[in-house]
């Protein structure tokens, strides 16, 4: 019994010394990151610190003075919100702290200073030779996605993505405004919104869009820019800047080559010659070889994505707003340097089909066709096979490069066209229950948003997205 008594005490002294020797070895857990420091009212906002333990402990978060609009997560130290028009004002000694159970580390204190936005900063809706274009699944494979259709949402916060645990292959953002008020001056230091959004889309896991609106800086169909040395001055250097953020992200990241723009140019340059409308080019350096043309303005925006951002894919946005042949439309698109590009941009609508139904019809969607709900039968048109044929000509016509549809309506099949938030339309329906007739368009992808703020959206859609997407990804389209 002696014996044991002291083998058992000697076993309690060992335990001891071992809990102590490992108690005096704990290194503390590590945190680093550097938050932006200024944030605007409406915009979206997002910072994650990175954190490491040597011990391989389990790390938890606090924060001490947290914005009312700041949500935070207690298991990485990620904040992100949407500082409201209220919220404008500077936050300060914001301290985020992570701790082993044992020892804590800190983030320097920081503020976050939130600014009104503009109101002009809101969003509406090397060669013209042929490159070797690339499928669209080679494409998806250099983006980091699978080979088969890519499925995306945009204009929307990534909290919904998050609440609804929703996967998204792709994740968009406009870009707007030239001078005062326009993306760049949108957080600190200028240009930082470029990593802010390629943030959002890191944790949702999906591939950062950003959808360069700025010719529509002095209205939609305002050209006037073109000619003026300053303003093109200014659009150039916001390309400079997204392209060298972008740079700086290092990562695969899709481009849209200005919205609109492009139909505005076909009805205002001289017998639709995107050759023969004058916009400054050549007094950015990069393009100094380029001609002062509309078509300029396109090969320089492609020249500018390879010079600084080899990782980042550009896809234009073809118009036919003439009504042209399609082969005239198709030629016009390669003269703007559109076949030297990526992938096609492609549209439905950019609002729901109820929308314009609407009687008394709302003033944000002004009259458009006599029927805008697609026929789900092909039988009637407007139809989805016509649409879908139309698509297929764009792609062969520029170079076979793989399409994205771009801002589709989020709208739920109905037989009442429904109120505003709440808009029927059937695309969205159609296109996740018939992948694969997009892929045989030449689709790589398609992205869901609503255009406008009275349309349905992510968070409006009594769960449509969730349901679709599910399954959808469950019986994927394989890619060609």
């Amino acid at each position: 019994m002696h014996i044991t008594r002291i083998a058992s005490l000697l076993g309690s002294i060992f335990l001891f010394a071992n809990f102590s020797t490992q108690a005096a070895t704990n290194t503390a857990p590590t945190i680093s990151g550097t938050p932006v420091t200024s944030a605007t009212a409406n915009v979206w906002y997002i910072f994650a610190p990175k954190a490491s333990d040597a011990n391989g402990d389990k790390l938890g978060f606090t924060i001490k003075n947290k914005p009312s609009w700041i949500t935070f997560s207690t298991a990485t130290g990620k904040i992100w919100g949407t500082p409201p028009s209220a919220a404008v004002g500077t936050y300060s000694n914001i301290i985020i702290t992570v701790s082993d159970g044992k020892t804590t580390a800190s983030l320097p204190a920081f503020s976050i200073k939130v600014a009104a936005k503009n109101s002009g900063s809101s969003s509406s809706s090397s060669s013209s030779s042929s490159s070797a274009a690339t499928s669209a699944a080679q494409l998806a494979t250099k983006l980091g996605r699978a080979q088969r259709l890519l499925v995306g949402l945009g204009s929307t916060q990534p909290s919904p993505i998050f609440s609804q645990n929703l996967h998204p292959d792709i994740y968009e953002q406009y870009l707007v405004g030239v001078g005062a008020g326009s993306w760049p001056t949108w957080n600190s230091p200028s240009g930082a919104y470029v990593g802010v959004v390629a943030a959002a889309a890191d944790s949702a896991g999906a591939v950062p869009m950003y959808t360069l609106y700025q010719m529509a800086s002095n209205g939609d169909s305002n050209l006037s820019g073109l000619k003026d040395a300053n303003f093109m001055s200014g659009y150039w250097a916001n390309v400079r800047l997204l392209f060298q953020q972008l740079a700086i992200y290092n990562k695969p990241a899709l481009v849209n080559l200005e919205p609109d723009f492009w139909g505005y140019v076909g009805l205002q340059a001289p017998n639709g010659d995107p050759t023969q409308l004058f916009a400054y080019v050549n007094n950015n350096a990069e393009c100094a070889a380029l001609p002062n043309t509309a078509a300029g303005v396109g090969k320089c925006l492609v020249a500018m994505a390879r010079k600084y951002a080899p990782k980042a894919y550009v896809g234009f946005p073809p118009a036919n707003w003439r009504g042209d042949t399609m082969t005239q439309a198709t030629n016009f698109m390669k003269a703007v340097g559109a076949g030297t590009a990526d992938f096609i941009v492609m549209q439905t609508s950019d609002r729901d089909a109820g929308c314009y139904e609407s009687v008394p019809q709302p003033s944000y969607c002004p009259p458009w066709s006599a029927q805008t709900y697609w026929d789900e039968t092909n039988q009637k048109l407007p139809n989805f096979a016509d649409h879908l044929a139309t698509a297929k000509a764009w792609h062969t016509g520029i170079n076979n490069l793989p399409l994205i549809w771009w801002q589709t309506p989020m709208g739920v099949p109905s037989n009442v066209t429904g109120t505003p938030s709440h808009y029927r339309d059937n695309r969205e329906h159609y296109f996740l229950t018939h992948p694969a007739e997009l892929v045989a368009a030449g689709g790589l992808g398609v992205v869901f948003s609503g255009g406008e703020s009275h349309q349905t959206l992510l968070t409006t859609d009594g769960g449509q997205f969730q349901s679709l997407s599910t399954q959808y990804f469950a019986n994927p389209a394989p890619l060609k």
